[in-house]
């Protein structure tokens, strides 16, 4: 009878040890990244912010925008007009860090090496206002593909004698009052901190949503 009783109780322990086991296991549903989300004013750019969620706490970050207005959704891509939309990261560039769409590296005509040495340095060597400045893209560049694909005039061409991509961007700035006013080229611009948080989160393939409450030129 004794051995009948231990054997039943290192069943029920054995049972319980099992579960236990089972519960703990690691849960197998990855989060889904949540889209970088830029808000345009038109009638008050200063007003114009973005919002990054990231596990250590929501970002809120002032930008600026285009100095001709903002374009509806789906539009081609006009100098000086930033547009509306949902977009996908497809390149991000800074000093220390270079991944881009390997499609795009392709497209380039060049290796990856080569676009990772001086791509960046290329871009933000040009002094686009004629000022005599340059670094104009700030610490960095995070380059936007409409989703979905639409044709634009984003490419890989030379400007001034310097290689460079052109595309829709988010970037940082060499003039910091520059943020929140309407006054680039139709890329989204952002100060230097949030450039180095942006740099330090977003990830290829990550999507971007920038909508307004404001009139849109179609």
């Amino acid at each position: 009878m004794h051995l009948v009783r231990s054997l039943a109780l290192a069943g029920l322990l054995l049972s319980l040890v099992g579960c236990r086991s089972n519960n703990s296991l690691p849960q197998q549903n990855p989060q889904v990244r949540a889209p970088i989300r830029i808000q345009l004013d038109g009638s008050n750019p200063a007003a114009s912010e973005g919002v990054l969620d990231r596990a250590e706490g929501r970002l809120r970050f002032t930008v600026g925008h285009g100095r001709h207005g903002i374009a509806c959704e789906g539009t081609t891509f006009e100098e000086g007009i930033t547009p509306l939309g949902t977009f996908q990261v497809n390149a991000i560039l800074s000093n220390d860090r270079f991944e881009m769409d390997p499609a795009l590296v392709e497209q380039s005509g060049k290796s990856e090496e080569e676009l990772r040495e001086s791509l960046f340095t290329n871009m933000n060597s040009i002094d686009f206002k004629g000022d005599g400045e340059t670094g104009e893209y700030g610490v960095g560049y995070i380059s936007l593909a409409p989703v979905p694909a639409t044709e634009q005039p984003f490419r890989f061409n030379t400007y001034d004698g310097v290689f460079r991509w052109y595309s829709f961007a988010i970037h940082g700035t060499n003039d910091e009052s520059r943020i929140g006013k309407a006054v680039t080229g139709g890329c989204i611009n952002a100060g230097k901190l949030t450039m180095g948080v942006l740099l330090d989160t977003v990830e290829l393939g990550d999507e971007v949503v920038i909508s307004s409450d404001s009139p849109c030129l179609p």
